[in-house]
């Protein structure tokens, strides 16, 4: 990358006083930073693009119902897809401490993503039924797993590359990014719908096949990041070391304290797809709907992840407080509408522009959280928080995936206070965390 190009956008990007500080790395890697920013920006844009292509509340369930697949595993896309990348993170970060140099784990971790994309869309041009079904779920698990061998590398290097006061606003301009080419892909899928556009089989797997293309992309980006070797002390082996790690959750308050208050934060994930049955059921299926939501996503991206990335350098606990209070409060609003004036349910503008700002409130709580996990902690101790923190929220993702079934039991709207209520402890948990962005 050239260097006085990437200076240059950096300049842009930071302000004067963040861009001179250099807090928490080395005097090699601070002369490397300009560099390294954008290249780590670019290559977590190119992801996220991916993940909008193979995103497991979408793309995936269009696919296999285009398949012919079982109706059954449509309920298991987003649990393997989120909890295989977070559960094996304790096992994982046991071999990530091994190495001095931990971009090269990223890079791995982003191949085999690319490996198993290309193999998807080979499935959605070749297989049909349940095989084809199958092939997905199986397919869908090692991306998980590679995913989960460059989510804790990622956090590690950004540690190492990038200085404190720097960091949020790396997630905050990727996931800006990220939000543009949502809503670009917003704009093609309702100008399929408009052109009545034939979208086969074939459709998905060439769209897949670019996916991984994508992926490659991103691994050749990243690993072109300048980083100096690191501490390698405690990689020894395996599960026995990665079960010592859970130590961490009864020694370390202050962690302790951040996982639960992550777990309780998850309710701004959980709830959005609730959102959409609810205008599902008021709009009808058309995929105009469907490009209406992707559209406010992206523009809820675009224009408040940056924000939250600044924010997030000053002080990443009071986004976190801020933004999931938010997310109550929309939660909130939407089930007082639904009783007192059911009226509104079913005008085009309400659900789309409630489920904008709850994407806005997530993309807070989002950059907040990944930002804080990473100041926290310096060193192997930065992957120890990373692995414990991502497999412990897997294994509560894959539980409170059940909570679908109290729908049987209750409205969606009450489900929805419900998370509301969750977001508001969660803030009552944040107000006890330290700050660390100092």
């Amino acid at each position: 990358m050239n260097k006085s190009w990437s200076d240059s956008i950096y300049q842009k990007l930071i302000n004067e006083e963040d861009a001179r500080a250099c807090k928490a790395i080395d005097d090699d890697a601070c002369r490397e930073v300009p560099g390294n920013f954008m290249r780590i920006i670019i290559s977590q844009f190119l992801t996220n693009l991916g993940d909008a292509i193979i995103n497991p509340k979408v793309t995936l369930p269009w696919i296999l119902q285009s398949l012919g697949a079982p109706a059954f595993l449509l309920g298991w896309l987003v649990p393997i897809r989120e909890s295989g990348s977070l559960i094996p993170q304790l096992a994982i970060a046991s071999w990530i401490r091994k190495m001095p140099l931990r971009k090269w784990a990223w890079v791995t971790g982003s191949i085999l993503q690319a490996l198993c994309v290309l193999a998807i869309g080979l499935v959605a041009m070749t297989l049909e039924g349940a095989v084809a079904g199958w092939a997905v779920i199986g397919l869908l698990a090692v991306f998980s797993l590679s995913r989960g061998l460059s989510s804790v590398a990622s956090k590690d290097v950004l540690g190492k590359t990038i200085p404190k006061k720097q960091r949020g606003q790396v997630s905050g301009w990727s996931s800006s990014a990220a939000g543009f080419v949502t809503i670009a892909m917003a704009a093609a899928l309702f100008l399929s719908w408009y052109l009545n556009a034939d979208s086969g089989n074939a459709f998905y797997g060439w769209a897949l096949i670019a996916g991984a293309a994508i992926w490659l992309l991103a691994a050749g980006v990243f690993a072109q990041v300048k980083e100096f070797p690191g501490e390698t002390s405690g990689g020894k082996n395996g599960l026995s070391e990665a079960f010592k790690q859970l130590a961490l959750l009864k020694t370390d308050k202050d962690f302790r304290n951040f996982v639960i208050t992550r777990s309780l934060f998850l309710c701004t994930a959980l709830s959005a797809p609730y959102y959409i049955v609810l205008a599902h059921d008021a709009l009808g299926s058309d995929i105009w709907v469907l490009a209406l939501f992707m559209f406010a996503s992206g523009l809820a991206g675009l224009v408040s992840a940056p924000v939250w990335g600044r924010f997030s350098d000053q002080s990443s606990r009071r986004v976190m407080m801020m933004a999931s209070m938010g997310a109550a409060v929309i939660g909130t609003l939407l089930f007082l509408i639904s009783e007192y004036l059911p009226q509104l349910m079913s005008t085009f503008w309400l659900m789309p522009l409630l489920y904008f700002l709850l994407t806005i409130c997530h993309q807070g709580v989002r950059v907040g959280r990944k930002t804080y996990l990473v100041d926290m902690a310096e060193g192997d101790k930065r992957t120890s928080y990373v692995s414990v923190s991502n497999t412990m929220i897997g294994i509560i993702l894959l539980a409170l995936s059940a909570v679908g079934s109290l729908t049987s039991v209750m409205s969606i709207e009450t489900l929805i206070l419900a998370f509301s209520v969750m977001a508001v402890v969660g803030v009552l948990m944040a107000a006890r965390l330290p700050e660390v962005s100092e």
